[in-house]
């Protein structure tokens, strides 16, 4: 399998990226037409997320045809465009493939509904009266995992929306399905593939009530979900493209599995557990302070073990389903442009992929909604109610929202101080941040201090040398929680990496052996170091690098 170290990929959400035709609404013209920006960011992959026809229940996430384009976002002639003009930019194109479930509108369910027993098969449907649920399983999204259909007096399951019903992966039948899904985007010259919650499409012989929890601990990583993978991949001929699969609720040992290189799966996984360190009690609807000491031990703990076991991350903060970022962990105001380039450099520097999600390489913010009629997600709209049946009033379900809902990363892509911020001329389908004004793309293209301008260097950085993209990784300052301290090594090069996480000044002693190190990036202009000492600034990030590191300043990084 091909080795993807040296890559970064960028994720656009295309209903948000741009709009090109007036209609409040991005679509893949908007993004061809801003290809040039990302080329001049530096990133080898554009992320889409899914394009294909869909009554858009979850922004695109409940498939009703994965051979078709969804009017809102163009035509195939447009997709075939956008990989023609990625192409001719260096730039692969990865497709996000929704292989858990599908859309209730998709043929398949029609067919079900309508008492096909071939089709019944394509999904996961369950025997029983209108009164007695298979199991007692909870949907992702609240309420139950189960909708009854009482014209065939049977259940079907729904981890997420009731209308994303849960496809039958035991049915080879739908195995073959889905791979010719993927050999028709491959043949349009499609170079990737990101894969949704798949590490949930294997389901248990047996189903049963969950008296522990909401039901995942008997579907997450399935009893047959890597020799499933391991199929997919042999039988389309994808091993040596960039794959990646959302991975809900899995552990360090599955990961090491999916992308271990020799299991012949994926290349990297995405796995959430960093950013579930300001979930109280481990609810994301409970609010809490960010815990950084647990933050730095889960990072340790996924990078140790899957360097040790040959497995491979996806680096992120940020995508659509994520608030963002410098909201979370850094800072909307002194230090904003200082913790922004902070984060950055967190995950940049480690070992795995970085993908950087649109905006978030501007520093974009929470849009801080104030009323529940500006929000758009079905499970942000869900549990609104949810909080308010438990007891919490509008104001504090409002709270809850402005830090956890999807639409958080959801907002307009603010491209210039323009009306909407040069994303539309009309109406945007979402109520843009109000910082527009201020952060935008205009500003930051050609400002050598600006966050795009660090992620350019994080991203030439990374393909200058071998260290960032091969290296070993060993974390420093493991005792220190406003720390978060790495080292890089390569044969004889070595890159220390220090974050500070707070708003507080924090001093590192020197180590001797550190006196001969240059200082090759950071987010404020240099001080005198005292020589015994390093003394980080709020939300300072320095890396040094020794004298065997010998950095090309004509790479675009000093």
């Amino acid at each position: 399998m091909k080795d993807f170290g040296n890559a970064v990929v960028y994720q656009i959400y295309p209903k948000s990226f741009q709009d090109s035709n007036g209609d409040g609404i991005g679509d893949l013209n908007g993004v061809i037409s801003r290809l040039d920006y990302l080329k001049k960011l530096g990133v080898d992959y554009l992320w889409l997320t899914p394009v294909f026809r869909s009554p858009q229940k979850d922004n695109g996430y409940d498939v009703s045809d994965y051979y078709r384009i969804e009017p809102m976002f163009g035509t195939m002639a447009d997709m075939d465009r956008l990989l023609a003009q990625c192409n001719a930019r260096g730039i692969g194109v990865m497709l996000d493939m929704v292989f858990n479930h599908t859309s209730t509108d998709h043929i398949w369910f029609q067919k079900a509904l309508a008492g096909e027993k071939e089709y019944e098969d394509y999904y996961i449907f369950k025997e029983g009266g209108p009164d007695r649920m298979p199991t007692n399983w909870e949907s992702k999204f609240g309420g139950p995992a189960w909708e009854y259909v009482p014209s065939l007096g049977k259940w079907y399951l729904h981890l997420f929306d009731v209308t994303q019903a849960d496809l039958n992966w035991d049915n080879p039948r739908v195995r073959e399905e889905l791979k010719n899904v993927i050999r028709f985007w491959k043949q349009k010259g499609v170079r990737g593939f990101r894969f949704d919650v798949v590490n949930l499409i294997s389901k248990p012989a047996v189903f049963q009530d969950d008296y522990e929890g909401d039901g995942r601990r008997f579907y997450t990583d399935g009893p047959h979900v890597h020799e499933y993978l391991k199929e997919l991949v042999r039988d389309t001929g994808i091993s040596d493209m960039i794959t990646v699969g959302e991975m809900s609720s899995t552990t360090p040992q599955h990961c090491v599995r999916y992308s271990n290189p020799e299991e012949k799966e994926l290349s990297m996984c995405f796995q959430f557990h960093h950013l579930k360190v300001d979930y109280k009690n481990g609810d994301k609807w409970e609010l809490m302070p960010p815990d950084r000491m647990q933050l730095k031990n889960l990072f340790e703990r996924w990078q140790t073990l899957m360097q040790q076991q040959n497995g491979w991350n996806a680096l992120f903060w940020c995508n659509h389903d994520q608030p963002r970022i410098v909201s979370r962990l850094g800072d909307e105001g002194t230090y904003w442009k200082q913790s922004a380039k902070m984060l950055a450099a967190c995950t940049h520097l480690m070992r795995g992929t970085p993908y950087i999600y649109q905006g978030e390489e501007l520093g974009m913010t929470n849009p801080h909604y104030r009323n529940i009629t500006q929000y758009r997600d079905v499970e942000s709209l869900n549990y609104y109610q949810i909080l308010l049946k438990k007891g919490k009033s509008e104001s504090e379900a409002l709270a809850i929202l402005d830090a956890r809902s999807r639409d958080n990363g959801r907002t307009p892509m603010q491209w210039s101080d323009c009306v909407n911020a040069g994303f539309t001329d009309a109406a945007p389908w979402i109520e843009l941040s109000g910082n527009y004004k201020t952060i935008h793309a205009q500003a930051q293209t050609d400002d050598e201090d600006s966050i795009f301008c660090f992620y350019q260097k994080l991203i030439a950085l990374r393909k200058a040398t071998e260290v960032i993209s091969k290296g070993t990784i060993a974390f420093m300052e493991q005792e220190n929680s406003d720390v978060l301290a790495f080292r890089r090594n390569y044969g004889t090069q070595e890159l220390l990496v220090w974050n500070n996480l707070t708003a507080e000044e924090v001093t590192i002693p020197m180590q001797p052996s550190w006196t001969d190190y240059y200082r090759l990036l950071g987010n404020y202009e240099p001080q005198t170091e005292t020589g015994k000492n390093i003394v980080l600034r709020p939300y300072e990030t320095i890396v040094y690098a020794n004298a065997d590191l010998k950095i090309d300043h004509g790479a675009g990084i000093c």
